[in-house]
């Protein structure tokens, strides 16, 4: 049962950001200090990738553990109330972005995703994003 009204409820998901998230913004930060120069939501490519470096010839997408469902974190379970409604929504975004990172290697990109998580740990990020590039 949710703890707060309906009315409460969607106005504090309708303040839900989809871009410029905080997760995002540590990301593009480290990337930044990290010397690597990028495009942000580029619309011409499926999915409108949250980070694009075109002289890598790569791709990242920052997601957020609840939203895209993150196997195995704390955060990326369905909610108790309104179920069968959050199992559709999330499903359908699950889907959304295996068929874009599909079409995105189909295209020639390299792809990775950082999960907000792991964002809490910029030296293992650093590592992550370092592994990516150089692999």
């Amino acid at each position: 049962m949710d703890t707060v009204s309906t009315k409460k409820r969607s106005e504090i998901m309708s303040k839900i950001r989809g871009k410029d998230t905080k997760p995002e913004k540590v990301v593009r930060s480290l990337l930044h200090s990290m010397g690597y120069r990028f495009r942000l939501h580029r619309k011409d490519l499926p999915g409108k990738p949250d980070i694009v470096l075109p002289k890598h010839n790569a791709i990242i997408f920052v997601h957020g553990c609840f939203w895209h469902h993150h196997e195995g974190c704390a955060d990326g379970h369905y909610p108790k109330s309104n179920k069968s409604f959050w199992i559709d929504k999330i499903n359908k975004t699950i889907e959304r972005d295996k068929t874009s990172l599909k079409r995105l290697t189909e295209l020639g990109w390299r792809t990775i995703v950082i999960w907000e998580c792991e964002t809490e740990d910029l030296d293992l990020l650093a590592d992550k994003i370092r592994n990516f590039f150089d692999g």
